[in-house]
């Protein structure tokens, strides 16, 4: 039974899982385009688009929370200072575009990517 848990395992632990999403979601931050699995593209989505959020709030709470979920306090920092990209926009901050099947093991491709 998986009564009172949240999310895809990703084929790990939930350790591994959850240092995975970090630096997934640090990853598409820093680089504004990722390549990556369908799965993991579609479970960081709504981390990204929270902590992008919290970006546009600004306060000091949300920025505490921002370098809590990604762990890097430069990146937290050029976020929150390019935060009015995001000001028109309500929600939905990342595209995913699927690619095709990987070679190796025919994994479902996409590029992750952020909006402007």
């Amino acid at each position: 039974m998986r009564h009172g848990y949240k999310g895809r395992k990703l084929g790990t632990d939930a350790s591994h899982t959850a240092a995975m999403r970090k630096s997934l979601v640090a990853a598409v931050l820093k680089h504004e385009s990722i390549k990556t699995t369908e799965t993991r593209a579609k479970e960081i989505r709504g981390d990204v688009d929270k902590v992008i959020g919290w970006a546009k709030k600004g306060d000091v709470h949300a920025r505490r929370l921002a370098i809590a979920a990604i762990g890097d306090q430069e990146l937290v920092a050029k976020l929150f200072e390019e935060s009015e990209r995001f000001e028109g926009r309500e929600g939905g901050y990342t595209r995913i575009m699927k690619l095709g099947p990987r070679k190796g093991d025919a994994a479902p491709m996409v590029v992750m990517s952020l909006l402007d």
